[in-house]
């Protein structure tokens, strides 16, 4: 397991044109830089939760600007399962993001990720660029539209 109990850095972005994107979350402290890739629905389900943990809190006093990835970005691996908490004492939310695993592997590695409300709430904000950047939505199904053109399953 990584520990980041105070990361100067803890964001998520891109690399790659809309549709073929990958999306990753990153922490850094002290010249060490932990990423790990996952999925976009991931990065949305993480903010959306994180958004619901900061509404019964009190809101941060500063929020800083929301990060960019630091590059050269190298996953070191694909999440699986992301857990989160509320340290009370030390007024802080705690990430855990774990490994994804086969079947036959018994441990994966894991990232914890120790951050401030104002952390949070940058983080909350840089997912919302990242979904905003992406691929519009057809306006009768739902689903992205690719550049090249979209067959809309509703449009039979």
């Amino acid at each position: 397991m990584t520990d980041f109990l105070d990361p100067a850095v803890f964001t998520a972005g891109t690399i790659g044109p809309p549709g073929q994107r990958v999306f990753y979350l990153q922490a850094c402290d002290d010249g060490e830089v932990r990423s790990v890739r996952l999925e976009k629905q991931q990065v949305i389900a993480l903010a959306e939760y994180l958004a619901g943990m900061l509404h019964d809190l009190p809101a941060p006093s500063v929020v800083p600007p929301a990060a960019d990835l630091i590059e050269p970005v190298e996953a070191e691996w694909v999440v699986g399962n992301i857990g989160v908490a509320y340290d009370n004492e030390l007024d802080r939310i705690v990430i855990v993001a774990e490994e994804l695993v086969d079947d036959e592997s018994d441990e994966g590695d894991s990232l914890r990720i120790v951050v401030s409300r104002a952390q949070v709430r940058a983080f909350i904000e840089r997912a919302g660029e990242l979904m905003a950047g992406g691929r519009p939505p057809c306006r009768v199904c739902g689903a992205p539209m690719d550049p090249e053109g979209h067959a809309c399953p509703r449009a039979n």
